[in-house]
């Protein structure tokens, strides 16, 4: 199965210009996605186009990633209802070292079969160009009406909103195009792909191609990915699902996958996995024979929690949602390092107590009954001990004289409160 007819299996092919799988048989070919440099990290949002490229990569083609320095300091219309606050060169130069190393997890920039990744920044060409020179060059080759036929641009222009384009942000393409007109230029790059809402800003490069040197150039898109509720998918009651484990734990990450539905399983296993048709096809025949074991979701997390970060941060994870799911182990809790400690137990109620007491040493009641509104009396307090319903720290507890140290605290600073089976609360020494 060669590039294409992989992306149309996947159900990753939105629009594609034609010759495109003509060029793609012919030769090595030359593609680049352009990455927005909003932020020091991608999100899985991103995840897609990423998985693009390096499916791309696997089939024998040479992959780019550029990176947006200069496009970012404007704003792409695409797909926004209002104007986006332009970034400083110095924000700038952080987000493009965040995003370069999560790049090299996923693209081979040592390719010994003559397909290196590489990566590029399109501040490095535009840093130079003035603007005279700019629409004397380029400016001339595309006419007004032709930027303005574009949806992108219409969709923004007939806006309830009536926010309008500033004349920075109706440029765009134009600079986007140029991007398209250099790498082919300077790295016979003759195919551009991104999102579907990208179709404008990328054929406006082809169109430059075609009337600056006469020479062919290609589109490819994919679909933007959805949610089958129709909420839109990378976001949580958290915000974005990030690809930074200091932005999104591998906990969080991994929980993510794993809550997904049963309608998007199916979709996203084929989207965000490299696993072969036979095996994902099997895959949903035994899924949808026992739904309720949830083989797609677990499947989907293993590999891609796996693959954004790694087989032990894939182990951490699984072992996490044990201790909070399932029949954890205090020698569990205490393996997790702080960051998933924390990921896990976020939300729970939360008490703060002196550091001072617990090193002098605190009664359970007093803790409990007391210093904390875990339990409105200590007579609730003794009655659950004597029914074995308390826990601290995935241990349970039946001493009502029990006197806690400093030593007892997770991390040096933590202590896991569990009432039942699923009434969680955190204290915190500080």
């Amino acid at each position: 199965m060669n590039f294409i007819e992989d992306l149309k299996w996947r159900g990753m092919i939105h629009d594609m210009m034609p010759g495109t799988e003509e060029q793609l048989a012919k030769e090595c070919t030359t593609a680049y996605i352009g990455f927005d440099p909003t932020a020091d990290s991608l999100h899985v949002g991103s995840f897609a186009q990423i998985m693009l490229l390096k499916r791309f990569q696997l089939a024998g083609h040479k992959p780019i990633a550029l990176v947006g320095g200069a496009t970012g300091m404007i704003g792409d219309p695409s797909g926004k209802s209002q104007e986006r606050n332009l970034l400083t060169e110095e924000i700038l130069s952080k987000n493009l070292e965040g995003i370069k190393t999560q790049l090299s997890k996923f693209l081979d920039f040592n390719s010994k079969d003559g397909n290196s990744a590489e990566m590029v920044n399109n501040y490095d060409w535009m840093k130079e160009y003035s603007f005279l020179e700019f629409i004397r060059d380029i400016g001339k080759h595309l006419t007004v009406n032709y930027m303005m036929s574009k949806e992108s641009v219409k969709k923004r222009l007939g806006s309830e909103a009536k926010v309008g384009m500033s004349f920075t942000e109706f440029s765009y393409q134009l600079v986007q195009a140029y991007d398209f007109y250099w790498l082919n230029m300077n790295k016979d790059c003759k195919l551009q792909m991104g999102g579907s809402d990208q179709w404008g800003n990328i054929t406006t490069g082809t169109e430059l191609i075609r009337r600056k040197n006469g020479s062919d150039a290609f589109a490819l898109t994919i679909p933007l990915i959805t949610k089958a509720d129709g909420g839109k998918f990378g976001k949580t009651e958290h915000g974005n699902v990030w690809l930074d484990p200091n932005r999104t734990s591998p906990y969080a990450f991994y929980q993510f996958w794993l809550n997904t539905s049963d309608d998007d399983a199916e979709k996203f296993i084929k989207v965000f996995t490299l696993m072969p048709k036979e095996d994902i096809e099997g895959l949903i025949v035994q899924h949808r024979e026992a739904p309720h074991e949830r083989l797609l979701q677990r499947k989907l997390a293993e590999e891609v929690t796996t693959m954004v970060h790694s087989k032990e941060e894939l182990d951490a994870a699984i072992e996490a949602s044990q201790v909070l799911f399932g029949k954890g182990t205090a020698e569990q809790l205490r393996r997790m390092d702080e960051r998933t400690f924390l990921s896990v137990f976020e939300g729970v109620p939360q008490y703060s107590v002196s550091k001072e007491e617990f090193e002098k040493g605190i009664h359970v009641i007093g803790l409990l009954a007391e210093k904390t509104e875990i339990f409105p009396s200590k007579g609730e307090l003794r009655r659950t001990l004597q029914a074995n319903g308390l826990s601290i720290n995935k241990e349970k507890i039946s001493n009502q004289e029990l006197t806690i140290y400093s030593n007892d605290l997770i991390s040096d600073k933590y202590l896991l409160i569990q009432k039942g089976k699923k009434n969680y609360f955190l204290i915190i020494a500080k």
